[in-house]
């Protein structure tokens, strides 16, 4: 497993990002650092996100960024040069896994089915996403899918909220979750960080909380 993705481990929920305005970035990391979530999936759909990523990586060189929503190498060239050290796709693309292999970025695709699973396995991964989460069955499907696949872990992200990340987080297949319910839209838009700051404190005290119960 990439040092990265064992980092994602430790920190257990990882904060998805929208950024249309590059000028958020650095107030958002600030937040991000000082509530004890230092990590965040810049989503790569936006015009601002290039930019996004590269002032957080600039200006935070402790914060874990990386760049969501990859769907091709040139996507992948352009997010490594602004800084993101690590790589998530919604799908399954053996040409941007094995792009990502070769260049030694740490990656984790978003996978359905058994048989894209099989599939992250014969390129050499061992954490997937499972995406979307909620609406593809949620914790049950991937206890009942991956049972099979013991050394594989999953990053589950799509509908995660505080009311069911516990019961994920306590799961031994779960590697940590994706969520953006910390770093809505509208909170970053309006300049509420002291509340995302929040918001990160209180999922951070979650994740200790399922840990300890998961013993």
């Amino acid at each position: 497993m990439y040092p990265v993705l064992e980092e994602f481990q430790k920190i257990g929920i990882i904060p998805v990002v929208v950024l249309n305005d590059a000028k958020d970035a650095k107030p958002l990391a600030s937040a991000l650092m000082q509530g004890g979530l230092p990590c965040a999936e810049v989503t790569f759909r936006t015009e601002a996100a290039e930019e996004s990523i590269r002032i957080m990586a600039e200006n935070y060189p402790d914060l874990l960024v990386g760049a969501g929503t990859v769907l091709t190498t040139e996507q992948v060239d352009r997010a490594a040069a602004a800084g993101a050290k690590f790589i998530v796709s919604p799908g399954l693309n053996p040409v941007v896994v094995s792009y990502c292999q070769r260049k030694n970025i740490p990656v984790c695709p978003g996978i359905l089915t058994p048989g894209e699973i099989e599939q992250a396995l014969s390129l050499g991964l061992d954490v997937v996403k499972f995406f979307p989460a909620e609406p593809a069955g949620g914790l049950p499907m991937i206890k009942a899918m991956c049972a099979a696949y013991t050394r594989l872990k999953v990053m589950p992200t799509g509908g995660i909220n505080p009311q069911n990340v516990t019961e994920y987080l306590k799961c031994d297949k779960i590697l940590a979750c994706g969520g953006s319910w910390m770093v809505k839209g509208s909170l970053i838009e309006e300049g509420r960080f002291d509340e995302i700051q929040k918001l990160c404190q209180e999922a951070a005290a979650i994740v200790k909380a399922a840990r300890r119960e998961g013993k």
